[in-house]
């Protein structure tokens, strides 16, 4: 080796002969969720009635690339999920009616070079990979190799491989994701129930949090608990101390925790089968609400409850938006922060209580943090709620640090408060009660988690 340049393994025959003998079979059981095939044949049979006579062609997706030759996560596409029942990362299902062919890339298993030289395909770099007909055995459809796509589609498919599918497809799959089957209801309660878990996690580590690394210290201790307990985080986890906890989608998360200030925690673990939780609760990081943070969140649990009592099968959607918005706007009226009366802010002409609450306070939930977004608005925000369906409801006050319209013991102050329901026949039912919604509830829970 005169130039001292390590010699190419491919190169070399004797270790090409080598690596391609004395390799066992390793367990390439798919990883599929229990019931989740099940789900997904129902979800296909309802797409096939909502659309009969169609061919849907739908794409995982890949990974987009961090930096270079380094990608992130892969996570699937939310509607070949809900049609799959997997993740594949490059997979792509052809539906024709309720009949599904899925089409993967072919791991590279001993015996081809490409065991030890793929980097992306090659078992010996990404561990065992199941092969087409694992993937069949365990979700119950007919499994291709991607190859044999392009021979397979029918011209004229609505194909999700390329370009993605018409508007129609799409529309019509996010009001069909709408509805919730007992399923997905279980996927969406166990996704709430780690969450609950992992708020308490992240209150035994505020002592830590405030001795040094901060937000982000909080942020990592809760995707860390929803990586090992979940899929990983459904979306960017928001940990805001003091005048951060105003800022709505506060990720960067790369300030102190303050001890004498408020802590919102917006968090949600998704599960294996990709449903998420949403839920957020904003902590005294002493342990205790001083008079005016209790004053915040006193007025924002009373809007928290009207919205609440608003979520009922045969109501409007908004209903709970228009309940929740109303109390706050009497409220800050009560405080003297509205420059008109509360009927010309709550007009439409008006709003002027929204300068503190500009986001929308609730939306569906599942496969996305912000599910069915691609519903039509007479379907989403103009619709019925019904049974079946999962949303949350989020009111909350952010008082900016910089807001001179807010009175100076008030500036800094940022209070959501943020829970999971399932419509019922009867009415609704708080998926994330576990955790309480009054302050006193807040700081007796806190106390009992740093005590567990």
């Amino acid at each position: 080796m005169p130039d001292g340049k390590p010699p190419k393994l491919s190169e070399i025959p004797a270790f090409v002969e080598h690596m391609n003998t004395g390799w066992g079979t390793p367990d390439r059981t798919p990883p599929v969720v229990p019931g989740a095939a099940e789900a997904a044949a129902a979800h296909r049979a309802r797409l096939a009635a909502a659309l009969p006579g169609r061919t849907i062609v739908l794409a995982a997706g890949r990974a987009p690339v961090r930096s270079n030759d380094t990608d992130y996560d892969f996570r699937p596409d939310s509607d070949f999920a809900w049609v799959t029942g997997c993740g594949i990362e490059h997979a792509v299902v052809v539906l024709r009616g309720a009949d599904a062919t899925l089409y993967v890339p072919p791991p590279v298993y001993p015996g081809d070079p490409g065991f030890w030289t793929d980097a992306r395909y090659g078992e010996l770099w990404v561990g065992a990979a199941p092969g087409p007909d694992d993937w069949a055995r365990a979700l119950g459809v007919e499994v291709r190799p991607l190859s044999e796509l392009p021979a397979d589609l029918v011209p004229g498919a609505d194909s999700g491989a390329a370009s993605g599918p018409d508007e129609e497809v799409r529309r019509t799959l996010a009001e069909l994701r709408m509805y919730k089957d007992d399923w997905e209801v279980d996927q969406l309660r166990q996704a709430v129930d780690r969450t609950v878990e992992g708020f308490a996690a992240v209150l035994r580590e505020i002592p830590a949090a405030v001795a040094g690394p901060g937000e982000r210290w909080l942020q990592g201790t809760f995707d860390r608990h929803a990586r090992a307990y979940g899929n990983g985080p459904g979306y960017a986890s928001i940990v805001g101390s003091g005048k951060h906890a105003p800022t709505l989608h506060w990720v960067r998360c790369d300030g102190p925790v303050l001890p004498d200030e408020l802590l919102l925690l917006d968090l949600g673990v998704e599960v294996n089968s990709y449903y998420t939780a949403d839920v957020t609760r904003t902590f005294p990081a002493s342990g205790s609400f001083s008079p005016v943070q209790r004053q915040v969140h006193d007025l924002v649990e009373k809007a928290h409850r009207a919205g609440l009592a608003a979520v009922a099968p045969g109501r409007r959607f908004s209903d709970f938006h228009h309940a929740a918005m109303e109390v706050i706007a009497r409220g800050l009226d009560d405080w003297g922060m509205l420059p008109v009366s509360v009927d010309e802010a709550l007009s439409d002409k008006g709003q002027q209580h929204r300068r503190y609450l500009v986001c929308g306070i609730g939306h569906h939930l599942g496969l996305d943090v912000h599910d069915c977004a691609r519903a039509t608005e007479d379907a989403y925000q103009g619709g019925v709620m019904g049974p079946g369906m999962v949303l949350t409801v989020e009111p909350g006050l952010y008082f900016h640090a910089h807001d001179l319209t807010v009175p100076p013991e008030l500036r800094g102050i940022g209070v959501r408060i943020e829970d999971d329901l399932l419509v019922t026949g009867e009415g609704m039912r708080v998926l994330s009660g576990a955790l309480p919604l009054d302050a006193g509830g807040l700081e007796r829970w806190m106390a009992a988690a740093c005590a567990g």
